[in-house]
């Protein structure tokens, strides 16, 4: 009995270990398990692509290193849930029904180096949407039918960005405040949208004229307003728009010429004073200085004159002793 009985013990033991255990990891964001229809491998890789997924896969594996949701039909990426992998470097969130993204999404994701939003219903990027990406390289938002509008610092802070492609989107205009400024960018779709070629679109069109090696299928990306520009290339109608944009001036540039010219004549009024100022006392300061250096010349200069207005009243004089006589 005593031999049966320490199995029994052992059995015990192992099954409230596995009950404390369990409880331990019963939180999704803990988990060191793979979630339900996906397969995880041993080089970290989760892949849960096509699995009619409504929901982001919970029970995540903390190390994973690639997580593929792609074609399911999940609506949200829990920030919660993503940012606790932190050592993720790959995510493919691509054929889904997300709507939203917030800075908050990623805010963890420090290594994430690939991330593809493409088909799926996005309809804005807010301000600095892929800020704490600060090591994202590639960065895919195709086929987003109602994405009209990215924020000018939505990619301020991704330094290390190279390729970018927001092809076959809604987009008629795209501020590049912070797209100029990403030293390392060498390619970027723009082609399927929509484009506006007009003034308000003016340093758009003028980036593509200029440096159209960066731009994936720069033939396809076209204008579709106006009508008389319909189907031309934006960089073939950026030296036109150039030349369009700026053949009149507006209120506020007359404004701003004036203001400019009554400053300009105000400085040059009072510089004319100064100059006199300074003459009138340069003058009598030269004057000073000279008395202080020849005052017997001045005393001599000063009795000869006294001389010589002695000598002409006395000759004044006798000319009229002699009228006299």
């Amino acid at each position: 009995m005593r031999l049966a009985s320490q199995p029994s013990a052992q059995t015990l033991r192992l099954v409230v270990a596995l009950i404390l255990v369990t409880g331990v990891f019963a939180s999704p964001m803990l988990s060191t398990g793979c979630p339900d229809r996906c397969v995880c491998d041993d080089q970290l890789v989760v892949q849960c692509a096509g699995q009619h997924l409504t929901s982001f896969p919970v029970n995540l594996p903390l190390a994973t290193r690639q997580l593929i949701i792609s074609n399911n039909r999940i609506v949200e990426l829990p920030p919660l849930a993503l940012n606790y992998l932190s050592d993720l470097v790959y995510l493919d969130c691509s054929n889904n029904s997300l709507t939203e993204i917030s800075e908050s999404t990623f805010g963890n994701l420090r290594k994430l180096a690939y991330l593809d939003l493409s088909f799926n219903t996005l309809a804005r990027i807010e301000d600095r949407t892929f800020g704490p990406l600060e090591n994202l390289v590639m960065l895919r938002m195709t086929d987003n039918p109602e994405l009209s509008e990215i924020h000018p610092d939505a990619f301020a802070e991704n330094s290390n960005l190279q390729v970018l492609d927001v092809s076959r989107n809604n987009l008629t205009v795209l501020n590049i405040t912070s797209l100029i400024a990403l030293a390392g960018l060498r390619s970027l779709g723009l082609s399927g949208n929509p484009w506006s070629c007009e003034c308000d679109n003016e340093d758009l069109c003028m980036w593509v004229h200029l440096e159209g090696f960066k731009f994936q299928d720069e033939g396809q990306t076209v204008c579709d307003t106006p009508a008389d520009m319909q189907s031309r290339r934006l960089g073939e109608v950026g030296l036109q728009l150039r030349t369009l944009c700026h053949k009149s001036l507006g209120s506020w540039d007359y404004l701003f010429f004036i203001i400019i010219g009554f400053v300009i004549f105000a400085a040059g009024t009072v510089s004319a004073w100064l100059m006199g100022v300074v003459m009138v006392l340069y003058e009598r300061y030269i004057k000073k200085k000279d008395q202080q250096l020849h005052p017997d010349e001045e005393g001599e200069t000063s009795g000869m004159d006294h001389s010589y207005e002695d000598r002409r009243h006395h000759g004044n004089g006798n000319l009229k002793t002699s009228h006299t006589v």
